[in-house]
């Protein structure tokens, strides 16, 4: 199967078409005002009615209540909500809540990290390994950092799942031959400074990920 690819954090128009002419499978939009990638639900309501049916529209989310993840599954016609730092019971409520296909970011330093990925068998859909941010970082992810991929080797997933943190078009084949990710996603890997994204930085990564 081919590998797919999300492009997450998006905001404007340009960067969006970047992404869906490059072929990416899944387009990602940020609801957590401190990160410098938040949308609020006009702006995203207006980027995802440009996205086609086959292409799946990821809502990112912090923890967040019941109120945030209605409006924002209304205002964007989400397909797909992305969970971190929400535990496991929380998960799957929201999956019960939505039926939608429910994605739990566990953020990877060490192996027991990796551990930890099976407590959401059951809760989510799929398993985001992402790299852990520093100590007293305000985000938990799209700061550029990336774990050490070899602690991945033979790992029992135990269910579908995805590579981030820190991936660029310049180590995302490596990344994709080393761990035989089935889908990757990159944020600050195709931007200029924090929350802004570059059109020419999403092609290159995209067109790596199909030579991968």
């Amino acid at each position: 199967m081919p590998i797919t690819a999300k492009i997450c954090g998006l905001s404007t128009p340009a960067t969006l078409a970047a992404a869906l002419t490059g072929g990416a499978s899944h387009v990602g939009f940020v609801f957590f005002p401190p990160s410098p990638r938040h949308v609020g639900f006009d702006v995203a309501a207006g980027l995802t009615g440009q996205v086609p049916p086959h292409v799946a529209r990821v809502g990112v989310f912090v923890d967040p209540d019941d109120a945030l993840l209605d409006g924002a599954v209304a205002a964007a016609k989400l397909t797909t909500i992305q969970l971190h730092k929400t535990a496991p019971p929380r998960v799957a409520a929201i999956r019960a809540r939505f039926a939608l296909d429910l994605w739990a970011a566990v953020a990877i330093k060490t192996r027991a990290d990796l551990d930890g990925a099976r407590a959401y068998a059951g809760a989510a859909d799929r398993i985001l390994y992402d790299a852990k941010t520093p100590d007293g970082a305000t985000l938990p992810g799209g700061m550029g950092v990336r774990f050490d991929w070899a602690l991945l080797d033979g790992f029992a997933h135990p269910q579908r799942w995805a590579l981030s943190g820190g991936l660029d078009a310049a180590n995302v084949g490596e990344a994709i031959r080393r761990t035989r990710a089935p889908l990757v996603d990159v944020s600050s890997g195709v931007e200029t400074a924090p929350g802004v994204k570059d059109a020419t930085r999403i092609a290159a990564f995209l067109r790596a990920v199909a030579a991968a």
